[in-house]
């Protein structure tokens, strides 16, 4: 998948979506959320997806990743509301190959001990509005994802190498819901982003459980996914998945 939109292009996109409900007032979030996911599938650049993560190269699940969630929402109903998240999706692993393998032209043959990166950070910038605002909450927008990271492979003397690097920004379709528990302060929630094209798919999916309290201090938590089936996208093939628990604490003023 070549063609990638801008962001003037994807803010157009949004500035499209119907609205029906708008926050009466400026309202700012910020949180620290936590995501332990594990890793797993394969890759390459040839249009097959015959390397396969762990049991040709060894590679680990990420470290638990965290990051900071800004959320803006205000009262102008041309404009949309903004979140933004990020995480670091780098992770690494050695080992001595079975068979041989080939990645970005180079070929590795059986016996040889390699070392490699796969990373799929990215950072994403939600461009929303809320279509229902009671103890239904929904939200309506896009999920621009922008990915920067690389894969690589390397021999142990570092004699044949060969990196890919991952800079791509997808726009995904967004919703995100929340039902709250009268009088209780607690909620359940889903979010979705997906995108299926040429080929190509993404879909990043988080459940929830949640807590806010009268202040605007609160905390959720659930499970996490994002599967990734790239066709030609950087000049990489993948089939991969990232899943596991996530937690998120925040404050909302």
């Amino acid at each position: 998948m070549k063609s990638t939109l801008s962001i003037p292009a994807i803010v157009t996109l949004v500035l499209l979506f119907p609205t029906s409900s708008h926050a009466d007032v400026v309202g700012f979030s910020i949180g620290a959320a936590y995501w332990a996911p594990n890793l797993s599938g394969n890759f390459n650049s040839t249009g097959d997806f015959d390397i396969d993560l762990s049991d040709d190269l060894g590679i680990d699940d990420p470290s638990s990743t965290a990051s900071v969630v800004l959320i803006l929402e205000h009262p102008i109903p041309a404009l949309p509301n903004i979140k933004y998240q990020g995480f670091d999706l780098d992770t690494g692993g050695r080992n001595t190959l079975t068979s041989s393998i080939t990645f970005d032209g180079q070929t590795y043959n059986a016996g040889d001990t390699v070392r490699s990166n796969f990373d799929l950070s990215h950072d994403d910038i939600f461009l929303y509005y809320e279509v229902m605002d009671n103890w239904v909450n929904l939200d309506i927008g896009l999920n621009v994802k922008i990915f920067d990271g690389e894969v690589s492979i390397a021999d142990s003397t570092n004699t044949t190498s060969s990196k890919i690097k991952i800079d791509e920004t997808i726009p995904l379709p967004y919703l995100s819901a929340r039902f709250d528990l009268p009088f209780s302060g607690a909620y359940m929630g889903a979010d979705i982003s997906g995108f299926s094209y040429d080929g190509s798919r993404v879909v990043d999916a988080t459940i929830k459980l949640g807590y806010e309290s009268d202040i605007g201090l609160g905390i959720e938590g659930g499970y996490k996914t994002l599967s990734a089936h790239l066709d030609d996208v950087s000049d990489l093939d993948a089939d991969v998945e990232y899943e596991g628990a996530y937690v998120n604490g925040y404050f909302h003023f």
